[in-house]
């Protein structure tokens, strides 16, 4: 168990935190939100002690061991893979260096055998004799097979490295498990397996993450870091997401009845109680959620940007053809042959377990690069607009300030420093903020500036390489809801599972095999299509 009491926390007079009080337990996952600079990674940090706070203390029992997953992708690299995984078990690793040193001295003496002898009692108490084995088993799940596991990790590439990471900090069951972003960088069928893994862990998971879907799939509690506090709530992301909306909607009617808000409440409860699921979970998040009062119900100051798409000219009859399309790289084969057609009004996600052959492909059909061969022929109505994964090139000026960038894209009519003000403003620039220069912005400030750009320019077909890449959750939100309700077509490619799942129409995976495309059809009834699939594979 942990405990926190009284915790706060300031950095050069600035309060992040104050008055923190809680309780993690074990058996539950807790996914950490909050906006951007909320300090989600910053508790992660407190708890793992590598930061102190400034007043309160974090209580964790001394026996209890606590695992988290490295953000360094080369802190590891000379080592070994195998070596990397079990050092997630610092002391297992630590007493194997010791006995190996021990064993290998050329003058071992009695004093030795003495020490050794208690290593190899806290060796056999660790269950180090399993440790090898124990790895294999957890990197062979995660996909890389035994060939690689005597690969120094430099010689890896970044795709494997994070899932050795992953396996470092899940390595042993630690009593403790911090996850800072895990499913950055994992294709899909991993993402899947670390959900089915966490969903019946039996000890204390706190994760930060931005993927809904996998919030929704692992978590019991979320807490969230707002207006300066910390708050555990019960359920997963979409239950605490529909239950602020309730606490808003309630607070905004103090005049209703009393009874009218409880049987609100009490419907709301019931529609999610009766989707809990994940097995073990299912029944305890049930009976917490049956628990639940009014005054556990509490609005959000969260702020979610206003993003609306619009279409200054319709669609005619064709948008846009791909014939026999190949591209390489330094002679390395990205895209092989690629055919497809997408129809005007579709929403097409491009998939691939490379995510350089999905951008290849956004940069040909954007005109950006030129396929090796092949054609790509747009409709003649067709006004596309592009947003890029990398969005660096866009905001090297360094005297340009946000309010200048927007002006280049603004047309007469909209040219005007009061409107864009106001523009940028539902874009959650505000006041001074508006002024600020575009090469000192952050990852998820370019991405709503481009945004903004793209709604201006209001073109009846967009192209967009992981859009929400860099945002926070409230925008994540807001533009999943903006893109389903975009009556224009739509090209994009992203790892959430959520944002696939509820916008796209078709389905467009770039493998080995050349092209997959399913026309309406959903993200997880291609994902089921696709598991079968590979099941006969497997078997013929």
């Amino acid at each position: 168990m942990i405990t926190i009491s009284d915790l706060s926390l300031n950095f050069s007079g600035h309060t992040l935190y104050e008055d923190v009080n809680l309780k993690f337990t074990p058996g539950n996952c807790y996914g950490v939100i909050g906006a951007n600079g909320a300090g989600k990674s910053t508790l992660l940090r407190l708890l793992e002690g590598k930061l102190e706070p400034s007043t309160g203390t974090i209580s964790i029992d001394k026996n209890e061991r606590l695992s988290s997953l490295t953000q360094d992708h080369f802190a590891y690299d000379e080592f070994s893979v195998m070596d990397t995984v079990i050092q997630g078990h610092k002391r297992l690793y630590e007493v194997m260096q010791e006995k190996n040193a021990l064993y290998a001295k050329p003058d071992f003496g009695e004093e030795d055998g003495v020490v050794a002898a208690e290593l190899e009692n806290e060796f056999a108490q660790l269950d180090g004799w399993n440790a090898e084995q124990d790895a294999s088993k957890l990197l062979q799940s995660l996909g890389i097979g035994e060939e690689l596991h005597q690969t120094l990790m430099k010689e890896l590439p970044e795709a494997l490295k994070v899932k050795v990471l992953l396996a470092q900090a899940l390595f042993g069951n630690p009593d403790i498990l911090l996850l800072d972003e895990p499913t950055n960088g994992l294709d899909v069928h991993t993402i899947s397996w670390l959900e089915d893994f966490l969903a019946d862990y039996p000890n204390i998971v706190i994760v930060v993450s931005h993927d809904r879907h996998f919030l929704n799939q692992v978590c019991t509690q979320m807490c969230d870091v707002d207006r300066g506090k910390i708050q555990l709530y019960v359920g997963n992301y979409d239950f605490w997401y529909e239950s602020s909306k309730l606490a808003n909607e309630l607070a905004a009617n103090q005049n209703a009845k009393k009874e009218e808000k409880i049987k609100q409440l009490q419907e709301f409860i019931a529609r999610f109680s009766a989707n809990a699921s994940k097995s073990k979970q299912a029944t305890s998040r049930k009976k917490q959620l049956d628990k639940i009062t009014l005054d556990d119900i509490r609005p959000s100051s969260r702020k979610y940007p206003f993003i609306k798409f619009e279409t200054h000219r319709d669609l005619g009859n064709d948008l846009v053809r791909v014939d026999d399309v190949s591209y390489s790289v330094d002679g390395v084969k990205l895209l092989d042959h690629v055919s497809f057609i997408i129809r005007p009004g579709s929403k097409a996600a491009i998939l691939s377990r490379n995510s350089l052959a999905t951008t290849a492909l956004l940069e040909i059909l954007a005109g950006h690069i030129q396929p090796d061969s092949g054609t790509v022929t747009w409709g003649q109505t067709a006004k596309f607009n592009y947003m890029a994964k990398d969005l660096n090139d866009s905001f090297n000026d360094d005297q340009m300030t946000i309010l200048d960038w927007l002006h280049q894209y603004a047309t007469e009519e909209q040219n005007d420093n009061t409107f864009l003000r106001g523009f940028l403003g539902r874009m959650l620039f505000s006041g001074d903020e508006i002024e600020k220069q575009i090469k000192v912005l952050s990852g998820g400030e370019k991405v709503r500036c481009q945004l903004s750009r793209m709604m201006l320019q209001e073109a009846n077909t967009l192209i967009m390489d992981d859009p929400t890449n860099h945002l926070d959750l409230e925008s994540i939100t807001a533009l999943n809801d903006a893109l389903t309700d975009y009556p224009g077509s739509l090209v994009f490619a992203s790892h959430d599972h959520e944002f696939i799942q509820t916008i796209a129409d078709q389905i467009i995976e770039v493998g080995p095999k050349g092209i997959v495309s399913r026309n309406e059809m959903k993200y997880d009834d291609f994902l089921a299509r696709s598991e079968v699939q590979e099941q006969v594979d497997a078997i013929y």
